[in-house]
Order: structure tokens, then C-alpha cells, then sequence
């Protein structure tokens, strides 16, 4: 009767354990729960995230481009988390050239890359930099994820957070719902 206990106990614990994608252990993400989740789809219906409901969301599309942008607006700038993910129907390889250019990008805005990973996330070749410097006389993280779809389209899916406070907690609270992106 013990040891069938025990192989019970176990089983619920593996299947209890979640396993962490490539990027929330590159970060080490704890588990982030939010209230109340709403789908919100880009408006050319390319994709959809879900987002906190209480979240301000804005859409924005043009001929190349399709963006969700969302931001906490309950707390202030330096405790909150800004989202903006955009699906850019162009091509993008992650060659040196891509990554050299990214890094120039960050200087010409007085930002430090201080980390850089090729992953898959959302089973797709992907390629994320983390930067910090100051922005509006704030301290300022940013963490730039390129997910590429295909030959012609990719993601850009970037968390912002400003000030000091908890900047790891919010950039992996960016990363989970960057996660639940769904391709349609």
C-alpha cells in the first residue's frame, strides 16, 4: 500500500511540474500568475497574446507591420511592465550582420547589450538581447526577442521596464505572456 502511495505521490508531481521553456530558465522565471487574462488579436488577425484585462492595450498595423502594444497602467512607470509585439512581414536571418546591427542600435541609444542567446521559443528559431542604460532620466532594461516565423515574417516581442525596482520579476513577467503568443 506504501509504495503505491509513493508512485501515486509521484506521479502528481511530475505532472504538476510545468517544464520551463528555454528562455525562462535562461532568466530564471519563477512561475508568474495573473488575474484575469484576456485574448487580444493584432488587427490583420495574424496573431493574439493574452494579457492581463486591467492592462492598456493599443493595436497599430500598416502595410508591413502588425503591433499589440500593452502596458500595466495601474502602477507607475518604474514598477510597471511595457509590452510591444509586433509581427513585421520581412526577412531577418540571425547572421553576424543582424546581431552586429543590434548591437549598434543599443549604442546609438546609449544602451549596454549585456547579454545575447540564439533559443527556440514558441518551437521557432529565435534570437533575444538584453540591454540596460537610462532612459528618460530613469534606469532602463530592455529585452528585444526576435522569433522568426518563417523565411519572410518574423516577431519582435519586447519588454521594457524602467527604474530598479524588481527588474528581473517584471522582464520575466514580460517573458511569460510573450510565451503565450498563438500564431493563427
Amino acid at each position: 500500500m506504501r509504495i503505491l502511495i509513493y508512485i501515486l505521490l509521484i506521479q502528481v508531481l511530475l505532472l504538476s511540474c510545468k517544464k520551463q521553456s528555454e528562455i525562462t530558465r535562461s532568466f530564471n522565471c519563477k512561475n508568474t500568475s495573473f488575474n484575469t487574462l484576456e485574448v487580444i488579436t493584432d488587427i490583420k488577425k495574424i496573431f493574439s497574446v493574452e494579457y492581463p484585462k486591467n492592462w492598456k492595450t493599443n493595436l497599430f498595423y500598416d502595410d508591413i507591420q502588425s503591433s499589440i502594444y500593452t502596458a500595466d497602467t495601474t502602477k507607475e512607470l518604474t514598477k510597471s511592465v511595457l509590452l510591444d509585439i509586433t509581427f513585421i512581414n520581412k526577412e531577418m536571418n540571425f547572421n553576424e550582420y543582424f546581431k552586429l546591427k543590434q548591437e549598434q542600435d543599443n549604442l546609438s541609444k546609449n544602451l549596454i547589450q549585456i547579454t545575447s542567446k540564439e533559443i527556440k521559443l514558441l518551437e521557432k528559431p529565435t534570437y533575444y538581447t538584453v540591454s540596460k542604460g537610462k532612459k528618460g532620466g530613469f534606469p532602463y532594461v530592455i529585452c528585444n526577442i526576435f522569433i522568426k516565423i518563417n523565411n519572410q515574417n518574423f516577431i519582435l516581442a519586447k519588454t521594457e521596464v524602467y527604474g530598479d525596482y524588481l527588474v528581473d520579476e517584471r522582464l520575466c513577467q514580460g517573458i511569460r505572456l510573450i510565451e503565450k503568443i498563438k500564431i493563427h
